[in-house]
């Protein structure tokens, strides 16, 4: 109960939850902006046909802004690239829009993320012939090991002034515009963050150190090879923060509110559930990718292993979530106490969020096995 206390007030200071009604999603709104990027490298590859995502500053209502370490992972279709989320000034307060994927790289708010994402379009490689091709002057690749690689230094010839900002627009922001052809890609089919994304950004939340307030802009854990792995060889701590960090200011209160998505006024509904799901109920069902191979009947063979992972997976979600209802309703009848409630709804989250981590790597390890070379 205090946490959700606390979880309001922080909201009311800090935060305005928009819906947005072009996108017809929620979105939130923070008054003060991301600290800077900070300064790590990218750890190698871990094998052919992962693709860089870069690290980004995330938003929590209880603890701030928190660091998504940069991982490799795998693309979701084959000729597909990552389009990553940016912050920009609308409306009074800084909005966060979210990365996806599509046949193209879209508007990114003019960010330098860096390796390849130099504030516009994608010069770390591209798709040819169904195979990934690396831009090794730009992505830390063991050629080695991968030999589809090629090096074209022109994309970092303009970038020797780099820029540590986060933010698109108001005081100190990026100055950019989308381009005609950055708009047409805002049309194309997208596919949003896949499961190993989702599993990276639920492992940063939880994890204290990632957070901007102690961290201060420089955290110990900027990238690593893989999703959800934050220990061990791969993983990248920050060089430096990208600039001094500045603790965020004392907001004046009264300024958070929910709009509605057809009128814009404000909605007498309560605030959507923000952050990783704490109830298997609250988990969205699992489905498959299609692949895209060029080979009918070996797409037809990886869809029908994808479905079978999927429906075992979402049985599973379905089991969980009837054992936490019936857990529920032993509470109220018991009258559990405050305390009890609480050990329950903190066993109910780490089940919920164990279960979407293992089936994200089933999924992850299913697709890596699919993309592996056949031996002729």
């Amino acid at each position: 109960m205090m946490n959700r206390v606390l979880r309001t007030a922080f909201l009311i200071l800090g935060t305005l939850i928009l819906m947005r009604p072009s996108l017809g999603q929620i979105s939130i709104t923070v008054g003060f902006p991301p600290p800077a990027l900070p300064i790590y490298e990218m750890p190698p590859c871990p094998a052919e046909g992962y693709l860089w995502v870069p690290g980004y500053w995330a938003w929590d209502p209880d603890y701030g802004y928190y660091w998504v370490p940069g991982t490799w992972v795998l693309a979701p279709e084959l000729g597909f690239l990552w389009t990553p989320g940016w912050w920009g000034w609308e409306s009074g307060g800084f909005v966060f829009h979210e990365g996806f994927w599509a046949g193209e790289v879209g508007f990114y708010g003019g960010i330098n993320y860096g390796f390849g994402y130099f504030g516009t379009g994608f010069g770390g490689g591209r798709w040819e012939g169904g195979r990934f091709l690396y831009n090794t002057a730009v992505l830390n690749v063991n050629t080695t090991i991968i030999h589809n690689t090629y090096i074209d230094r022109t994309v970092i010839v303009n970038n020797t002034t780099i820029n540590r900002v986060s933010y698109n627009g108001g005081e100190g922001g990026v100055r950019a515009r989308p381009t005609p052809q950055e708009e047409r890609v805002a049309q194309l089919r997208h596919i949003p963050p896949i499961a190993a994304q989702l599993q990276q950004t639920q492992a940063a939340r939880a994890n204290p150190v990632m957070r901007a307030s102690q961290n201060q802009g420089k955290p110990p854990i900027a990238a690593t090879a893989r999703p959800g792995q934050f220990r061990g060889q791969g993983v990248v701590p920050a060089k430096e923060a990208g600039a001094p960090y500045h603790a965020p200011p004392n907001l004046p209160s009264g300024n958070a509110r929910q709009l509605g998505a057809d009128d814009g006024h404000p909605s007498e509904k309560p605030a959507p559930h923000e952050g990783p799901p704490t109830h298997a109920s609250e988990l969205q069902p699992h489905q498959i990718t299609p692949p895209n191979t060029g080979d009918p009947k070996l797409d037809e063979k990886y869809q029908k292993e994808q479905q079978k992972l999927v429906d075992k997976q979402n049985k599973e979600h379905l089991q969980l979530q009837q054992k936490q209802e019936r857990e529920l309703q032993q509470a109220q009848q018991r009258n559990y106490s405050s305390h009890m409630q609480q050990q329950m709804e903190q066993k109910h989250l780490q089940q919920t969020q164990q279960l979407e981590q293992r089936h994200a790597m089933q999924m992850q390890q299913l697709h890596e096995r699919q993309r592996l070379p056949k031996s002729k």
